[in-house]
């Protein structure tokens, strides 16, 4: 690979999740052909709808900055872009029900674990740059009331002032649990686990 190239997704996700039938891989290539023609079982599908979402927002990352970091990890498993593939392949899990308690309506109302992941993952918007990977809820989320801990990885990019990010990102996650939940959320943990866009240490050399 040259400094040209830009890494193929596809080979970087070594032990992909069915989502309801389909795989990262298919969905990759279903996003290359933007979406066309139309795979009726995919856009069905919530599961598939939510990654497509998130593979998006993962190749609108410059092909340069994929590929220094590609270069700099020659296992892809361990690699930042996989972690982000696997989170992507969770959030698309439905995973447990989360009741949503409205004291003005006897209706059973809800919303799955992955929904919530892909609302929650999708708040990187707010913090240009920053890309989340594996989303976590720790507590009973299928009892209201009971304290729920969200954990988030995340991958900063080179240069940018890691507490204004976090903090960015966290009012954004914050503010979109509110709208969506009644969960009772007692800490919004934020770890960042590594970096991207790192500058290539030959560069000085030069």
């Amino acid at each position: 690979m040259n400094e040209h190239d830009s890494p193929d997704l596809r080979s970087l996700a070594t032990e992909p999740e069915d989502l309801d039938g389909h795989t990262i891989e298919e969905l990759f290539e279903y996003l290359e052909s933007d979406r066309t023609p139309i795979n009726p079982s995919i856009e069905r599908s919530a599961g598939c709808r939510i990654a497509l979402e998130a593979l998006a927002r993962l190749r609108e990352l410059t092909p340069d900055l994929l590929a220094a970091d590609a270069e700099e990890e020659p296992e892809p498993s361990e690699s930042w872009v996989q972690s982000i593939l696997s989170g992507i392949a969770l959030d698309a899990r439905s995973g447990r029900r989360i009741p949503i308690t409205d004291p003005t309506s006897d209706a059973d109302l809800g919303l799955t674990e992955g929904a919530l992941r892909g609302a929650i993952r999708a708040a990187e918007r707010a913090a240009p740059g920053a890309v989340v990977g594996r989303c976590l809820f720790d507590g009973e989320v299928t009892v209201p009331g009971s304290p729920v801990r969200v954990r988030v990885e995340l991958s900063a990019p080179y240069g940018v002032p890691i507490p204004d990010l976090v903090r960015r990102l966290r009012t954004e996650i914050e503010r979109r649990l509110k709208s969506h939940t009644t969960l009772n959320v007692s800490a919004i943990d934020i770890e960042v686990r590594d970096l991207h866009g790192l500058p290539n240490p030959t560069e000085g050399q030069r």
